[in-house]
C-alpha cells in the first residue's frame, strides 16, 4: 500500500491501477471513499472483502450525468435533482441496468449514485472511466473516515493505494434519497433535507 498526495501526476496512476482492477481511497467532500471500477466483478469482491461484514448495496460515483445513466435508468426527477444538486452531497437511487453487476448491489435491482463535489474525486472517476464504487473507507461498524490519518491500518493495507486531499470538508455521508418510485423517500439524513428535495420538485413542475 502506498499513500500519495493527490497530484494531478498520481491521481492519473491512481485511475491507472483502478482500470487494472485495483483498490483505491480518496478523498470526497463528505468522507473517504473506497473505491474500484464497479464493472470488474473481482475488484468489487476485494472491496467486500475489505469492507468485512457488509450486507447492502455498494454507492456508485460519477463523473457526470450520462456516466450514472450508464448503470441506472436516471428518471425525470432525478435530473431535475441532479442539476440542483449535483456535484453535491445527495445520493440517488434509481433502478440499475443490466450492464451494472449484481454484486454491486447485492442481488437488488437498484442503485445509489452520486457525482461528487470533490476536484480530486472528480478528476480520479474522470480517469478511472466515469465511474467508481463510493463506499466509506472503513470496514464495516467503524466510524468513516474524514482524513488520512483515521483510516485503520488494516485498511490500508488491504487496497493498493491511498489518495491524501486533506481532511473531507462535510465530514458526514451524504444524504440518500429513494427515486424508484413516484414519491421521494429519504433512507438516510444527511445535509440535503427532505423538504429541500421537495422544494426543488415543486418549482420544476
Amino acid at each position: 500500500m502506498t499513500v500519495l498526495k493527490a497530484t494531478k501526476t498520481n491521481i492519473r496512476a491512481a485511475a491507472q491501477i483502478v482500470r487494472r482492477g485495483g483498490l483505491v481511497v480518496y478523498p470526497t467532500e463528505t468522507v473517504y471513499g473506497l473505491g474500484c471500477d464497479p464493472l470488474n466483478v473481482q475488484a468489487v469482491k476485494r472491496v467486500l472483502d475489505v469492507k468485512g461484514d457488509r450486507k447492502k448495496p455498494l454507492p456508485v460515483l460519477a463523473a457526470s450525468i450520462v456516466d450514472a445513466d450508464k448503470v441506472a435508468f436516471v428518471s425525470p426527477n432525478g435530473k431535475k435533482l441532479a442539476a440542483k444538486f449535483w456535484p453535491g452531497h445527495l445520493t440517488m437511487v434509481f433502478p440499475k441496468k443490466p450492464a451494472l453487476p449484481d454484486i454491486v448491489t447485492f442481488g437488488w435491482d437498484s442503485v445509489g449514485l452520486r457525482i461528487p463535489n470533490n476536484d480530486v474525486a472528480l478528476q480520479l472517476i474522470s480517469l478511472s472511466g466515469g465511474l467508481l464504487i463510493g463506499s466509506s473507507a472503513n470496514r464495516t461498524g467503524e466510524e468513516p473516515a474524514r482524513r488520512v490519518q483515521e483510516i485503520s491500518g488494516e485498511l490500508k493495507e488491504m487496497v493498493d493505494v491511498v489518495l491524501d486531499g486533506g481532511p473531507a470538508v462535510q465530514g458526514r455521508p451524504s444524504t440518500v434519497v429513494d427515486l424508484t418510485s413516484e414519491k421521494p423517500r429519504i433512507l438516510r439524513e444527511g445535509p440535503i433535507s427532505l423538504k429541500a428535495i421537495l422544494y426543488t420538485l415543486a418549482l420544476s413542475d
